[in-house]
């Protein structure tokens, strides 16, 4: 049975398969940012607000997934868990960089993980099976433009597996560092294409890379 509840929490969940937030997801699917906040769920005099059958539409044009994807992260059972005690969300604090600083020597080791000192947190939601090493770097600036704005915040774990079409994060040796989509990658070269369209797509040879890590999540 379709309620109120679980509609939006589908919505949740498909923006979250997709490393996005509620109002990241709107944006993508060309609906005002605010369309899917949590104030747009109910009104001012206490009645439910219902996401219109064209939202829903585009969100699913948006990400390409099918009706029954778009009910496949919502678990019931874990609703029911929270409404009786059973389980609580589960918080942690996690290294924060803004991300403009994260080309200065001394805050990565040799694998991408964090290290070193100048490091702030952040809360972070984590599962049972939180991944290790990951960390948080704050955009600042309009440079990645439309997606990510000054002051998003990017979840990067370090260490994952990327494939095409991944969102990546990578540091060359020269001490650059750039958010972009993995194109194709080959034992020689990289191929990234740019987050902003007014900035050029780019080329590395391996040995020109310092680390890859993934974007998993983005706070919009």
């Amino acid at each position: 049975m379709l309620s109120h509840h679980r509609i939006w929490a589908a919505i949740d969940a498909l923006a979250e398969r997709h490393h996005l937030s509620p109002s990241g997801l709107a944006r993508r699917a060309g609906l005002d940012p605010t369309s899917f906040n949590k104030s747009k769920r109910q009104g001012a005099d206490g009645r439910q607000r219902w996401p219109s059958t064209e939202s829903i539409a585009k969100v699913l044009e948006a990400t390409g997934a099918s009706v029954d994807a778009f009910f496949m992260g919502y678990d019931p059972a874990r609703d029911v868990a929270l409404a009786q005690g059973g389980l609580s969300p589960q918080t942690s604090t996690i290294p924060l960089l803004g991300f403009a600083q994260a080309g200065a020597g001394g805050f990565f080791d040799d694998g991408g993980f964090p290290a070193g000192q100048g490091w702030d947190v952040v809360e972070f939601p984590v599962s049972p099976n939180g991944k290790a090493g990951v960390y948080a770097l704050e955009i600042q600036g309009d440079s990645m433009l439309p997606l990510y704005r000054d002051g998003d915040v990017l979840i990067v774990e370090p260490g994952a597996q990327v494939r095409r079409g991944d969102r990546v994060v990578v540091k060359t040796r020269e001490g650059e560092v750039m958010a972009k989509v993995l194109h194709r990658q080959s034992p020689r070269t990289i191929e990234l294409v740019s987050i902003n369209p007014e900035h050029a797509n780019r080329t590395f040879d391996m040995d020109e890379i310092d680390w890859i890590a993934r974007i998993i999540w983005a706070s919009q």
